[in-house]
């Protein structure tokens, strides 16, 4: 049975997961991914048909599995440098690998203790709490063999100082690519994912504060153009903007579209827009279509040069900033430190959720990593 030398710094735990959306790999895959994407949701399928098409544009493939790929080999490159011997397994939500076949071939090769990271930096139900129910509903799946796993996770990152880092990094270098003279007519623009505007109010720690999606956005995106001030003395008109809009025309999504708020910018004699997608951790779909793709074709409409910033990748500041993640959290495990939820909200978010954290809308589900 492996098990973690007690000098390796990720003790207690002999497996670490890197766990993730998934995506499909060849066309007849397509359509069954995001049948499972949207099961239980009422989609139709001439929307299904319609979402299709942006996969079938780049072959029927989603970059995210070859991306998850390179962070597995970069996460254990670095524990590797570190003396760590803990593999690093990858189990997705939506395509193989799944998570449930992972956890069982974990368990098969007597990994019982494992720390999961997530490909989602910030605090939601789609990004935090429904991989906590995935993984209730595979150890489930796998029945009486799970009852000997344990299972934790790091906590969120979107705010850790590596994350902010690379992505500050990027921002830098795709500044550089523009004139001085073409600084005062350009804009930057944040991009995230949006979420139905009820996620986003729920967000949180289930204080009855919410918002904590967006809030970590903007002080993510602060601290990324203060960092870019500091080492270039350029200042850009910043905001947050959102892509990828899905679901029924009357549930409310966070706003303004990218591609909306591109259009009111060359209105306002905006020439150069910088697009950062700090809310995403690698150029998937959502990346390489909608802002690649969409937003670029939109700007080349409007006359408007658009700069777009590089995600975070398997950049070594951000590997390391989640084997540092890793070690935090093998600490708490082995009662070393406490990493307790901040007031300040969204600055410091627990690695163990607390009740009622970014909450299931539609129906209560069990969750580990949490205290519900």
């Amino acid at each position: 049975m492996p098990i973690t030398s007690n000098d390796d710094a990720l003790a207690p735990y002999d497996a670490v997961l890197l766990l993730s959306f998934g995506g499909p790999e060849a066309p007849e895959e397509v359509m069954p991914f995001l049948r499972r994407v949207t099961a239980g949701r009422d989609v139709p399928e001439e929307r299904l048909e319609e979402v299709a098409t942006h996969y079938h544009h780049f072959g029927g493939a989603s970059p995210i599995n070859d991306q998850n790929r390179e962070l597995v080999a970069a996460l254990d490159a670095e524990l590797t440098r570190r003396g760590s011997t803990v593999p690093v397994l990858w189990g997705n939500r939506n395509s193989a690998p799944f998570l449930a076949d992972t956890l069982r071939a974990a368990r098969a090769e007597g990994h019982l203790r494992i720390c999961v990271v997530v490909t989602s930096a910030y605090s939601s139900y789609s990004g935090c709490r429904q991989y906590r129910e995935d993984l209730a509903a595979a150890t489930e799946e796998l029945g009486l063999a799970a009852v000997d796993l344990e299972i934790d996770k790091i906590r969120p990152y979107a705010l850790h100082p590596g994350f902010t880092a690379v992505n500050t990094e990027h921002l830098v270098e795709s500044v550089a690519t523009i004139d001085a003279a073409e600084l005062p007519t350009t804009r930057l623009l944040f991009v995230t994912h949006s979420v139905p505007d009820s996620m986003d109010d729920t967000s949180g720690p289930g204080d009855g504060d919410g918002n904590l999606y967006v809030e970590q956005h903007l002080r993510a995106g602060h601290l990324i153009a203060q960092g870019l001030a500091e080492r270039t003395g350029a200042t850009l008109e910043q905001e947050l903007v959102f892509c990828s809009r899905s679901g029924s025309p009357r549930t409310p999504w966070l706003e303004p579209d990218v591609n909306d708020r591109l259009e009111e910018l060359a209105a306002e004699g905006v020439t150069t827009v910088v697009v950062a997608p700090i809310g995403f951790v690698s150029d998937h779909m959502e990346v390489v279509n909608d802002l690649d793709r969409e937003a670029r074709e939109t700007a080349e409409r409007l006359g408007l040069r658009l700069v777009r910033v590089p995600t975070a990748g398997t950049h070594p500041l951000f590997v390391e900033a989640l084997v540092d993640l890793l070690e935090e959290r093998s600490a708490e495990a082995r009662d070393e430190v406490v990493i307790p939820a901040q007031a300040d909200k969204g600055d410091l978010r627990p690695s163990i959720c607390d009740p009622g954290c970014c909450p299931n809308l539609r129906s209560a589900l069990p969750a580990l990593c949490g205290r519900d």
